[in-house]
């Protein structure tokens, strides 16, 4: 793998890619299988997000389906559209991000900083959560906007094929190919596909483990209130594909909490929400593998976007108690 940090990158979008892969060796150094975190949240952005965002928008650019006078639309609850308002601003494009009540105020600022617009909606959907009510908003703002193009993550091939080769083609690298359980959060499942599909080829043998916060339906589960944002669904994704999925983990807020604070203070790694669910589903899993197992997993973004919800002392002790489910 080339040194890419002797070289001098045109833009800051070349940074993209190429994160560390680090070893837990305080958390699971004692388990006997080692556990490998690959550090998405060092991409310029701060999220693995990143990738697609600049994925999409250059094929599309290639291919035509995006013009230089086209209105990117998308809804997301904050890292895609730091990424997309990151690309967007490179290639000069305009860019409307629909974001929710639920948005971190970092992420919130740091889209606008970008010099993308937002459009926020205040109604729930009719599972208590904002994703439909986000979705109905992109839609509505696509079809009043002969040059609006929704970039739609949920359905877009191109999610998944910007982690098969990134996050995937470097994870596989690194590893040497060794790989015998992958752990991935899940959203949109763009990014457990596009990973699982490269690390099985080169390990056919591997585990593919997705873990998903309570309340989400991705894997038919009832819905019910969540908190934390970038993590679990309350619409099935287009993109989804069950069968490749070995098995689910589910994790609630609090667990999410406490897995955060102990990969701070066990790792000094200072990272986002959807990572401190990883933390708590490898708690559970680990145990059960053989000690020669080599597991990865994928920490998506920073911790400082969590500061006025995963590390305020007031909004955690405003989340319901634990409510895990069995895992599938």
């Amino acid at each position: 793998m080339k040194d890419r940090s002797l070289k001098v990158a045109d833009s800051i979008i070349d940074c993209i890619g190429q994160t560390p892969l680090v070893r837990l060796n305080s958390l699971f150094g004692s388990s006997g299988a080692s556990v490998y975190a690959k550090l998405e949240m060092m991409n310029p952005g701060g999220s693995m997000k990143d990738r697609p965002a600049r994925y999409i928008i250059e094929q599309g650019l290639r291919d035509g389906t995006i013009k230089p006078d086209t209105h990117l639309i998308e809804s997301t609850s904050g890292n895609l559209g730091i990424g997309l308002a990151l690309t967007a601003k490179r290639y000069g494009l305009k860019f409307t991000c629909v974001v929710d009540p639920k948005i971190t105020s970092t992420n919130l600022r740091m889209i606008t900083y970008l010099g993308a617009q937002v459009d926020m909606v205040t109604e729930p959907d009719e599972h208590g959560s904002y994703l439909q009510s986000r979705i109905r908003r992109v839609k509505e703002l696509a079809s009043q906007d002969p040059a609006g193009y929704w970039i739609n993550q949920y359905a877009n091939p191109l999610n998944w094929q910007a982690h098969y080769h990134g996050a995937g083609q470097e994870i596989v690298e690194q590893m040497d190919g060794q790989i015998d359980v992958l752990v991935c959060a899940v959203s949109t499942t763009g990014s457990i596909l596009g990973i699982s599909r490269r690390v099985k080829e080169a390990n056919p043998h591997a585990r593919i483990v997705a873990v998903d916060a309570v309340g989400s339906i991705i894997f038919g589960t009832p819905s019910r209130q969540r908190e934390l944002p970038g993590i679990g669904a309350n619409r099935v994704p287009e993109l989804f594909s069950p069968n490749e999925i070995d098995q689910v983990i589910h994790v609630d807020d609090r667990e999410s909490v406490l897995g955060c604070q102990k990969l701070l203070e066990r790792e000094g790694i200072f990272a986002g929400g959807s990572s401190g669910s990883l933390v708590a589903a490898l708690e559970k899993l680990v145990p059960t593998l053989r000690p020669s197992a080599k597991v990865v997993t994928v920490f998506a973004d920073r911790g400082e976007r969590y500061l006025d919800s995963v590390y305020d002392e007031q909004w955690v002790n405003q989340l319901p108690p634990s409510q895990t489910i069995k895992s599938i």
